[in-house]
């Protein structure tokens, strides 16, 4: 069984956004079972839309649209399914009364015939009651394939991917089980591993698969086999994964999580009932939005301190200005008291903490650009490690941010 993406706006096409609700719903199929063969991105102009869902049509048994559905005049997605299935447009009732209640009370400005006219659907269609939003989902079939229109605005189509799509789609469909591995390694190319690898992949049957994913310093060799055994794919990729950590060795880093790093922290924290605390320089707060992102975080997370400047640093944290003049704001040691002061302050378990040049530019330090320290303080021990990742700014606040939560999964886990 095979799906087709289209996400339609001329914000995608000139690059005034970045489409990440096809990856989400790319995602989430791929979680029961369902191949995405293709993604389109089209603009919001009628024969577009109706050349692509007919092309669609032809490729796949799953199309998903996202876009177009607002109120103003240049989304145009309901007049483009009218069309391409011979339909018209009714209001729903249900939805306009959802409409209403959204206005009176959760919405400043006056309600518009434009704002009611989001209840206009074609007739055919089963409506997907969107919870957060004006404009509904709705699911419509035409020649034994599924036509799925989805709004734009990724929370919305997130709900309505979680709570109405996949239980739909599970209800109608046999689904083979899908499984991905994911082993990151550090320090060698991917052209060595794969030298390494190559008896070893003509020996994989033929419902598994490797994939190279490289990164500066790092690749990825995602595992991905389907069958209608889960038993049997789990037990075959967990024999091929052990066969990889015997062939690369220490080359292997760690397994990646199929839930988000800071998912996993905050579940680890959670259980466990530590707290903790991050002090940031270079990552300028990130480490924290990230561990702040998970629903219930403040369970466990007490707070952070973004001390770019090294005033702050000296003043808030209490790193010794003595400190900073013998090792420089970018170095081991002011990275661990800067650790140690952000779990003193705010009373944790643990805290984190990063200082470093991101670049372009040295800043108040000699270090090298790329040269990021990251602390880690529990009860009766503080340390920190050293790394150098590259000389792009944003890769490098990035790494810092990964590797700072990594480090913190690891320390957890010893426990």
């Amino acid at each position: 069984m095979q799906a087709e993406i289209v996400t339609i706006g001329d914000e995608l096409l000139i690059g005034q956004i970045v489409d990440t609700n096809a990856a989400f719903i790319a995602g989430m199929l791929n979680s029961i079972g369902v191949s995405v063969y293709q993604i389109t991105s089209v603009q919001d102009e009628e024969q577009h839309i109706l050349t692509t869902l007919g092309e669609a049509g032809r490729r796949a048994d799953i199309i998903i649209i996202t876009g177009g559905l607002g109120p103003t005049k240049d989304d145009v997605t309901k007049h483009a399914l009218c069309r391409f299935f011979e339909d018209t447009l009714v209001a729903d009732e249900t939805v306009l009364a959802h409409i209403e209640e959204l206005f009176r009370n959760h919405i400043t400005t006056p309600i518009s015939d434009l704002n009611r006219s989001q209840a206009l659907v074609p007739s055919g269609a089963k409506v997907l009651m969107n919870r957060y939003g004006t404009a509904p989902g709705m699911w419509m079939e035409k020649a034994g394939k599924i036509y799925i229109s989805l709004p734009g605005v990724p929370f919305e189509m997130e709900a309505l991917m979680r709570d109405e799509v996949l239980p739909r789609l599970q209800g109608a469909f046999e689904r083979p089980f899908i499984l991905h591995r994911t082993i990151i390694t550090y320090g060698m190319g991917e052209s060595d591993i794969a030298n390494i690898l190559e008896t070893w992949e003509d020996t994989l049957p033929d419902f598994i698969r490797l994939a190279y994913l490289p990164d500066i310093g790092k690749v990825r060799l995602r595992l991905t086999a389907r069958g209608s055994s889960r038993e049997h794919i789990e037990e075959a990729v967990g024999q091929k994964v052990k066969e990889l950590y015997t062939i690369l060795g220490d080359v292997i880093y760690d397994m990646e999580q199929d839930e988000p790093l800071e998912v996993l922290l905050g579940r680890l924290l959670t259980e466990k009932g530590y707290t903790l605390a991050t002090a940031e320089s270079c990552t300028g707060g990130k480490i924290a939005e990230q561990l702040t992102s998970v629903p219930g975080a403040s369970a466990y997370f007490k707070g952070g301190i973004v001390s770019y400047a090294t005033e702050v640093k000296e003043e808030v944290l209490g790193v010794p200005s003595s400190l900073v003049e013998a090792h420089s704001v970018v170095s081991e040691e002011v990275a661990c008291a800067m650790a140690e002061g952000a779990r003193k302050l705010l009373k944790t378990d643990y805290a984190i903490a990063t200082t470093g040049n991101a670049g372009p530019s040295r800043g108040e330090s000699d270090a090298p650009v790329g040269t990021v320290f990251i602390g880690l303080a529990v009860p009766g021990r503080v340390w920190a490690e050293k790394f150098n990742f590259g000389n792009h700014r944003e890769k490098v606040v990035n790494k810092a941010v990964i590797r700072a939560l990594e480090m913190l999964r690891k320390e957890i886990l010893k426990i």
